[in-house]
């Protein structure tokens, strides 16, 4: 059986403190994830200031400095670091810190430029398809493999919805309260779960709710690696 590859999508949990961060990829490795995942954008590219979120996802936004910080403490302790770049220039940076493989946001899907800065590597793509819509369709994107995903903070899932397989998707982005998904997802078929991943879900932020705390995601993969040991 084909290893599971396991994300912990650290995201902006951290309220924009490094020492925060850095426990984040501490626990995801204690966990036993496999990829200890961040964002790198410009909030002004991605949204306006009357956003509700705007404020929030600016005290989060990293520099090249601290992206080439947080890539070097993953490789300290031995876990792969990953991050979702929101343009072409954070592509170039995340090129520059050596990273194995890109992720591309489901916001992101429709982005050609940062799309074609992606397949330009010729490194692995993992894409998000939280904001895919029947008139545009899946765009082709090189060397890729898709996620199944619902754009919403947490996320409301329901058996109608969920793949009954997992065939076209190579696995599931969850945001979901819980584990229930990210289990289900692994039994019918997913060999990538990125989930994201908080040091506590009473912290302040927009996406704490959906996110595992160090217990949940440390359950969740055990289960999965006693799966793959039994399937």
């Amino acid at each position: 059986m084909k290893k599971i590859m396991i994300i912990a999508e650290c995201g902006h949990n951290a309220n924009g403190s490094m020492k925060h961060m850095k426990l984040q990829i501490n626990e995801a490795k204690k966990c036993g994830a496999d990829i200890a995942k961040f964002q790198v954008y410009d909030i002004d590219k991605i949204m306006t200031p009357d956003n509700p979120v705007y404020m929030e996802l600016k005290m989060c936004q990293l520099d090249k400095e601290e992206l080439k910080e947080l890539a070097d403490y993953c490789e300290k302790i031995d876990i792969e670091f990953c991050a979702s770049a929101f343009d072409p220039e954070r592509v170039g940076w995340l090129e520059e810190v050596g990273v194995k493989r890109h992720k591309l946001a489901s916001r992101s899907i429709y982005d050609a430029e940062t799309i074609k800065a992606m397949e330009a590597t010729g490194k692995p793509i993992i894409a998000s398809l939280g904001m895919i819509n029947e008139k545009q369709g899946i765009p082709s994107i090189t060397n890729s493999e898709f996620l199944y995903c619902v754009a919403e903070y947490p996320a409301i899932i329901t058996e109608e919805m969920f793949p009954k397989d997992f065939k076209f998707y190579a696995g599931f982005s969850d945001h979901t309260i819980g584990i229930k998904w990210t289990k289900e997802a692994v039994r019918r078929g997913a060999t990538i779960i990125e989930k994201h991943f908080t040091l506590d879900q009473r912290l302040p932020g927009c996406d704490q709710a959906g996110s595992s705390d160090p217990k949940e995601f440390k359950e969740f993969i055990d289960w999965v690696r006693l799966y793959e040991k039994n399937g």
